[in-house]
């Protein structure tokens, strides 16, 4: 067996019995490791290289958590659930409870593309937006695999599809120049207009994968407890049911100037500290209390820090192996001249490392290479090209253990203990997203 297969397969099935995803990680990392002959300390070694790069993403993540945290100061997060549990405590038809119910999954699916687009400070919006809305979900029996589904799609779509803030990393930074580069050799050349028309299609696949979640999968009641949050990961603070014009005002300027920062500077982490900054300055809160909220941002982001950097240490040791390379050959060995087979080959093989990594940004830079010469060899177009490796690097993001795409919704749903991440985030966003995006790349790789 091929050292990656046996390292996914060992993560995934210790996620799958609720073993500690950062324990699983490492564990099919030394695995994989010692499985494609490397010594133990070869393996470590790789995956403490690893680690390394990882520090940098969980720096960023702490960041814009007290980032986050400092925003909740605003109210803004206690005035909308106050407003939704008022909307149910007046008269309560089943139609009215509809409409209010897809309303909030609407709303929390449009923040959550914001978040990666037009503010994007990525998953740190969901431990503060989130909690206090658990209250009108349990009154409307919502079931909260739905508001995953609607989280993660809007976590992972828009930066398939628009090249702004994140999409403008993965599509014009990270999938575009990795693509000119491996084809420069063999005169491809892809322009950045063609990049979202390629992905256009898969994305439609995830959209449809959304609407059966919503509409069809978790359409049914489903009943939660009604438990006080004493101790989470969602920082302390007093309910501001009112929020301030004066607060309001310089959340949104700090909102603007984080965005900016990042956009010119491409930092996360200076990004988020020149909000946190402005936050201050604003007075939304009083500099001898900044330490505090800036280590609550830190706690908050903690699990999801360790993950990513375990994932980066297992992305580490995959390479070390040199199976990768190995699977990807081995695969095309048995398929000849076979153009649909070959597309769809990409596409699993593409699923199969970012599951393991847990990131589709790092999974261009492994694959492209690889991909960009079979993919002319086949006779795909610079369009299909572009919709193979774009689609492959983006399945299992959706899904995997490892990823901020389905930690991020965990960490707000599951703040009552009542949302298991793997079974309540990973798996129902492994169906209605990896699923739908084989089948529509597949279609984008063989039609464009």
């Amino acid at each position: 067996m091929n050292a990656v297969i046996l390292a996914v397969l060992v993560m995934v099935g210790l996620s799958l019995a609720r073993v500690s995803v950062v324990f699983a990680l490492v564990a099919g990392a030394l695995v994989g490791g010692l499985f494609s002959g490397l010594s133990l300390t070869d393996t470590l070694g790789a995956f403490n290289d690893g680690v390394g790069g990882g520090a940098k993403v969980a720096l960023a993540y702490a960041t814009l958590g007290a980032f986050a945290v400092a925003l909740s100061r605003s109210g803004l997060p206690d005035l909308l659930a106050a407003r939704l549990i008022g909307m149910l405590n007046g008269e309560s038809t089943p139609r009215r409870q509809t409409a209010i119910k897809y309303g909030l999954l609407g709303s929390v699916t449009l923040v959550a593309i914001s978040s990666q687009n037009l503010i994007p400070v990525h998953i740190a919006f969901i431990p503060i937006l989130i909690p206090p809305l658990l209250v009108a979900m349990n009154r409307l029996r919502l079931d909260r695999r739905a508001v995953a589904c609607a989280l993660t799609f809007g976590l992972t779509a828009p930066y398939m599809l628009l090249p702004v803030g994140f999409g403008s990393i993965f599509l014009n930074d990270i999938l575009l120049a990795n693509i000119n580069e491996a084809g420069q050799a063999m005169g491809l050349e892809v322009t950045r207009g063609m990049v979202p028309m390629a992905m256009a299609i898969p994305v439609g696949g995830m959209f449809l994968g959304l609407l059966t979640a919503v509409f069809v999968s978790y359409r049914k009641p489903r009943d939660y407890a009604n438990r006080e949050i004493k101790s989470t990961n969602v920082p302390h603070h007093t309910p501001v049911h009112a929020p301030s014009r004066s607060g309001l005002i310089m959340a949104g300027v700090a909102i603007i100037a984080a965005l900016g920062i990042q956009l010119y500077s491409g930092s996360m982490i200076l990004g988020g500290l020149v909000g946190f900054a402005i936050l201050s300055l604003g007075g939304l809160f009083k500099w001898n209390e900044a330490d505090d909220l800036f280590t609550s941002g830190m706690r908050m982001m903690a699990l999801i820090g360790f993950i990513m950097i375990s994932a980066a240490g297992f992305a580490s040791v995959m390479k070390a192996t040199g199976d990768i390379q190995t699977l990807v050959d081995a695969s095309f060995h048995i398929i000849g001249d076979n153009k649909p087979l070959a597309a769809l080959v990409m596409l699993m093989v593409g699923l199969f490392i970012t599951l393991g990594i847990g990131s589709s940004f790092s999974t261009i830079p492994i694959i492209a290479a690889i991909y960009v010469p079979l993919a002319l060899q086949f006779g795909f177009s610079p369009l299909a090209t572009v919709a193979l490796i774009g689609t492959a690097a983006a399945l299992g993001d959706a899904g995997s253990p490892a990823s901020d795409s389905t930690l991020g919704p965990t960490a707000g749903l599951n703040v009552d203990q009542q949302h298991d991440h793997i079974w309540d985030s990973v798996v129902p966003t492994f169906i209605h997203y990896n699923i739908p995006l084989i089948v529509f790349g597949w279609v984008a790789a063989m039609t464009l």
